[in-house]
């Protein structure tokens, strides 16, 4: 097998954080594995992409004019050359050995799309709530696999296949930011790829904690990314199941009352690109929903 820097290229995306871009560089740097970074810069104005260069000559930085959003990933990995692409932002990174993992998962499992790892927070390296949930997936472990099925992640803790990231078409321009994960995770699976939780696999997140008028957008945006992705993929019992309970909280919750009207705005583009899920995948969803629901949209 080739050594772990020409297996596994970093993408990095980030938006008006300098600091934080600037630390979690000084960490990938750090690794023993020494991947290639790539930094795709989502329109900022800080200074983030003369301080990348004059401080890390090594990296990659594809400056966008605009905010791509999640997108900004798919100009990344169309880019990077190695076969397989781990995420990042602005206030995360990897775990020294995390990548040479990765790699060896991916060749010992030939259809293994997606590597979920495990997150840690913050300064003090606290699990995330959401290792347990992957860890118990009721999913299971399908053969082939190195760990529990799963059809969720988080963008900053997930390992993909170039070949399968590619051909699920990456993240929806449609979603834009938060919660675009799900609907990757579903195409991939679609697709015939297994996406797997493994815990081996370590990842170091420091999420700033945004302020209430920035959490209560978040939920929004969340929201409308949940039914967006329902419309897109989801049988019609389910996308009018969705959209009747979005519409009730939104008699009593200022929050799903903008979360809904952002979606109508898109709804057309959403109808139009509309194709349903595979019966098996599908069925998974559903098992998912019945047991943990978080594990369906993340």
């Amino acid at each position: 097998m080739l050594p772990p820097a020409d297996l596994v290229t970093v993408v990095v995306m980030t938006r008006n954080r300098r600091a934080g871009l600037l630390r979690s560089l000084r960490e990938l740097a750090a690794l023993p594995e020494r991947p290639p970074v790539v930094v795709v810069d989502n329109g900022s104005d800080d200074g983030s992409v003369a301080a990348v260069r004059a401080q890390f000559p090594a990296v990659t930085v594809l400056a966008q004019p605009r905010n791509l959003g999640a997108p900004a990933r798919n100009v990344g990995v169309r880019h990077a050359t190695t076969p397989y692409v781990a995420f990042a932002d602005d206030d995360s990174w990897w775990c020294p050995g995390a990548l040479a993992l990765a790699a060896w998962h991916f060749a010992e499992h030939p259809r293994l799309g997606v590597v979920v790892g495990r997150t840690l927070i913050g300064p003090e390296g606290r699990p995330d709530p959401l290792n347990a949930v992957l860890a118990g997936s009721p999913l299971g472990v399908r053969p082939g696999a190195p760990g529990p099925a799963v059809l969720g992640f988080l963008a900053c803790a997930a390992v993909v296949r170039r070949e399968c990231y590619l051909a699920a078409g990456g993240f929806s321009d449609l979603l834009f930011f938060l919660g675009e994960e799900s609907l990757l995770a579903w195409d991939a699976a679609a697709a015939g790829w297994q996406l797997a939780y493994c815990p081996d696999v370590v990842a170091v997140h420091h999420p700033s904690r945004p302020d209430p008028a920035t959490a209560v957008a978040r939920r929004s945006l969340q929201q409308r990314n949940a039914l967006l992705t329902t419309w897109l993929r989801r049988p019609a019992g389910v996308v009018a199941r969705d959209t009747l309970r979005l519409a009730r909280a939104a008699l009593r919750d200022r929050t799903a009352r903008h979360a809904l009207a952002a979606a109508a705005v898109r709804a057309p583009r959403a109808l139009r690109h509309r194709r349903l899920l595979p019966p098996a995948v599908e069925r998974d969803i559903r098992l998912l929903e019945t047991h943990r629901p978080d594990l369906v949209v993340a």
